[in-house]
C-alpha cells in the first residue's frame, strides 16, 4: 500500500507543510547546482637578488659568432611566489659562500651581497614555510642556495635529476634530497606546482637535458614567463643564439619557438632572469608583483 502525503490541518500545519516544502525545494536546488567554488589563493610573486655575473666572453653564447669580441653583465635572479598559504621558491642562484667574497670562473666574476635566507628575512618568510623548491635547470648559478632549504619539496626535471646523481659536482648542492631526508619530485612532463594553473613548470630542454620555465598568471600583472636559461638577454631571444655549451640545439631553438607561442597566446610577459632590463619590469624588493 502506498502512503500518500496529508498536510497537517489549521494554520499551524499549513505553516509546517510550507517549511517542509521549503527544505525538499532546497535540497532539489542543492543536488541541481554545484556549490560554489571558492575564490582563488592570494597569488604574489617576488624578484630575489641571487647573484651578478660579469661574462668575460659574450661569444660563448652563440654558436653562429654572433657576439664575438662582446662582455656583458648578467643578473642571476631568483623568485618567490606565493599561492595563499604556500610558497614556491623557483631557483636558488649562486653559492652563499659568495656573500662579500667575490670570485672567478673562467674568464667571469662572479658576485652575491645577499643570500637568499636574509632577503625572505626582510619579508617575514623562514625557510621552514618554503613548500616546494623548483629548479629550472642544474647550472651552479640556479642551484647553489639550494640545501638552505631542506624541509622543501625539490621539483626537478627527472633528466636533470639524473644527470645531478652522477656528478659529484652538482650533488653535493643536493645532500638533503640525494640522503632521501627529504622529498623530491622528479618530473617529466609539464608540472601545475599548486594544481590550480596558477604555477606550471614548463618543459623547455635544449640548454641542459631537463631545463624547465615557470609560467605564472599573476591577477593584476598578467601572465610572466620566467624564461630560465632558454635565452640569457633580450638580443638572444630576438636572433635565437644557441650557446654552444647546450645540450641540444634542436631542442633549444624549439623551447624558444614555445616560449614565444605561450607569450603571443597568452600576451604573456617574457621575463629573462640573466637580463637586467627584464628584470626590471618587476617590482624592486621587497615590493611583489601582484
Amino acid at each position: 500500500m502506498t502512503a500518500v502525503f496529508q498536510p497537517p490541518r489549521g494554520l499551524v500545519g499549513v505553516r509546517a507543510a510550507r517549511a517542509l516544502l521549503a527544505v525538499a525545494f532546497a535540497c532539489i536546488l542543492g543536488a541541481a547546482w554545484p556549490v560554489r567554488a571558492a575564490e582563488p589563493s592570494d597569488l604574489a610573486l617576488w624578484r630575489l637578488d641571487c647573484g651578478r655575473l660579469e661574462i668575460g666572453d659574450l661569444d660563448d653564447y652563440s654558436d653562429a659568432f654572433l657576439y664575438a669580441g662582446r662582455k656583458a653583465v648578467f643578473t642571476d635572479s631568483c623568485y618567490l611566489i606565493r599561492n595563499g598559504g604556500r610558497y614556491l621558491l623557483w631557483d636558488t642562484g649562486l653559492s652563499r659562500d659568495l656573500v662579500g667574497r667575490p670570485a672567478s670562473d673562467g674568464g667571469d666574476r662572479l658576485f652575491l651581497d645577499r643570500s637568499i635566507r636574509d632577503q625572505l628575512a626582510v619579508i617575514g618568510v623562514r625557510p621552514e614555510q618554503i613548500t616546494f623548491v623548483g629548479i629550472s635547470h642544474h647550472h651552479f648559478d640556479h642551484t647553489g642556495q639550494a640545501a638552505d632549504f631542506p624541509g622543501a619539496t625539490l621539483l626537478i626535471d627527472r633528466r636533470d635529476w639524473e644527470v645531478i646523481g652522477v656528478r659529484p659536482d652538482l650533488s653535493a648542492r643536493f645532500g638533503p634530497w640525494l640522503g632521501g631526508g627529504a622529498k623530491v619530485e622528479p618530473l617529466a612532463y609539464d608540472h601545475d606546482v599548486f594544481g590550480d594553473g596558477s604555477v606550471v613548470m614548463l618543459r623547455t630542454p635544449g640548454h641542459t637535458p631537463g631545463h624547465r620555465s615557470l609560467l605564472v598568471r599573476l591577477p593584476r600583472t598578467g601572465p610572466v614567463l620566467l624564461s630560465g636559461d632558454v635565452v640569457h638577454f633580450d638580443e638572444n631571444l630576438r636572433r635565437e643564439g644557441v650557446p654552444g655549451f647546450n645540450t641540444s640545439r634542436a631542442e633549444s631553438l624549439a623551447s624558444i619557438a614555445r616560449l614565444k607561442a605561450i607569450a603571443a597566446s597568452l600576451g604573456a610577459k617574457i621575463i629573462i632572469p640573466h637580463e637586467p632590463t627584464d628584470v626590471a619590469d618587476l617590482p624592486a624588493f621587497p615590493q611583489a608583483a601582484n
